[in-house]
């Protein structure tokens, strides 16, 4: 395990109306404010997606099994904003349901609010931390660095 320790800064609070595309907002919001770190938390609906749910198998690099939200959805999510070298970049955990249906993954794209979606960023503040290559997973992954990198 790696970890830092930092603090509080900064709140917001913020609403996606119908159509909106809260992914890209929430980078957005971080690239306009100057939020290097940040946990949010989403509560609100959603309209499709598609969702990671979990590894085909257990080798690495990992492949990822797909799955669409269809329709308009219910959701509770929570993520985290990391920068790379490309800017800042959300990565999001959802539970999604309608009717019976209950979904639970990485929300990775083809998402929009529906009717109203509501955010809580808290900002991090006091680390140095960013989304670095990891060669054995392939992904962007969270690392710390003892300087600003990104």
């Amino acid at each position: 395990m790696k970890y830092r320790s930092g603090g509080i800064g900064r709140v917001f609070v913020s609403r996606f109306d119908d159509g909106e595309d809260f992914i890209a907002q929430l980078s957005e919001l971080a690239r306009k404010e100057n939020v290097r770190a940040a946990v949010f938390f989403l509560v609100g609906g959603v309209k499709g997606g598609r969702v990671v749910v979990g590894p085909k198998g257990d080798e690495m690099p990992p492949d990822p099994v797909w799955d669409n939200i269809s329709g308009n959805s219910e959701m509770l999510g929570t993520g985290t904003i990391f920068w790379d070298s490309d800017g800042p970049k959300a990565h999001l955990h959802v539970s999604v349901g309608r009717g019976g249906t209950v979904k639970t993954g990485c929300l990775r794209r083809d998402s929009s609010a529906f009717l109203v979606l509501e955010a809580v960023v808290m900002e991090i503040t006091g680390i140095e931390a960013g989304r670095l290559p990891d060669p054995e997973s392939g992904m962007q992954l969270l690392g710390f660095t003892d300087k600003k990198t990104f």
